[in-house]
């Protein structure tokens, strides 16, 4: 694998090929598209094709969210029915047992701010279902919510937070949400990915902490993720690549100055890239300008498909309702 921060499994994906010249072995693709919204579902299915993108066995779907939705709450709605249709089908446990939602991040920074706002905007009826279950309809799931925070702040880390109060309220299930990176600068604020296989927070950027999965929880862990960075040298490589492609487009085919464009190593000119970068800007990592607007809009599409998929008997209205 080439040495490029994301956490999305689509990216490694197109990555081995882009390398390769084919699909890596182990690994499934398919597309799909719903009304306006395009859907792929990369699904690792052995060790063999964990090692070759990177990603561990097991199902990730990427929802690609169409343009203006921020500002359009019925695309909003789509996009939240569409998320909580894939989250349904990967929840595995009976609804009259406890989901635990889990915001990683750091509220303090817009950027990773998402998990947390997510969990504001959970329905919360744990609580309820203990303390006044006769006002409790046997339908609504027991949910309850986290979010622990940072190591930067707390000084714990986060899976040990997130193990300590598994062990003390027994979930059957756990969702992690979190801020990602991306390679692609069209996927920031624009993707959201699905999986079975947990987190490890902070890997897209180089600070990798403890996963978040089964094995450390002893429960299953469904991840959400949306990119909301990408790394600076990214930029600057995707830039050069299409200056590159532009001028090879306009050189005399079999010129040497043809060949030469043609021959450039993109590993080697991305690891340049890198080398020329660091000592100026040092590890940058980019966001766009309108991050608040966007968060915001995205933590209430994934918190409204958290919401419909963890309570299946009851529609929007009266989700609402009780939030209200």
């Amino acid at each position: 694998m080439i040495d490029v921060r994301t956490d999305l499994a689509v990216e490694a994906r197109e990555i081995y090929k882009s390398i390769h010249r084919k699909e890596a072995d182990g690994v499934i693709f398919k597309e799909e598209k719903k009304d306006d919204i395009n859907i792929t579902t990369v699904e690792v299915i052995s060790e063999q094709g964990a090692e070759k993108i990177g990603k561990p066995v097991g199902k990730y779907i990427t929802i690609d969210i169409p343009d203006y939705t921020h500002y359009d709450g019925e695309i909003m709605n789509d996009v939240s029915q569409v998320l909580a249709d894939y989250l349904d089908n990967l929840i595995e446990v009976k609804e009259d047992k406890t989901a635990l939602v889990v915001g990683l991040g750091n509220w303090n920074v817009t950027p990773d701010a998402l998990g947390p706002k997510v969990a504001e905007e959970i329905m919360i009826t744990r609580h309820l279902k203990q303390v006044m279950p006769d006002a409790i309809d046997d339908s609504v799931r027991p949910v309850c919510a986290l979010a622990p925070g940072v190591l930067g702040i707390t000084g714990i880390e986060t899976v040990e937070i997130i193990k300590a109060v598994v062990d003390r309220i027994k979930p059957s299930l756990v969702i992690c949400i979190d801020a990602l990176a991306s390679r692609r600068l069209e996927r920031i604020n624009r993707t959201i990915q699905v999986g079975n296989t947990g987190i490890s927070p902070g890997a897209g950027v180089g600070n990798h902490r403890m996963a978040i999965n089964r094995e450390s929880l002893g429960v299953p862990v469904i991840a959400i993720g949306v990119p909301t960075v990408v790394d600076a040298a990214t930029i600057v490589n995707d830039s050069i690549d299409l200056i590159i492609d532009e001028l090879i487009s306009q050189a005399t085919k079999e010129g040497p100055f043809y060949n030469m464009l043609k021959d450039i190593d993109k590993n080697e000119k991305a690891a340049l890239i890198k080398s020329v970068l660091n000592p100026h800007v040092g590890d940058l990592i980019v966001t766009p300008k309108e991050v608040d607007v966007v968060i915001d809009s995205t933590a209430k599409i994934i918190s409204m498909g958290i919401n419909k998929a963890l309570q299946p008997n009851l529609d929007m209205e009266d989700i609402n309702k009780f939030m209200n």
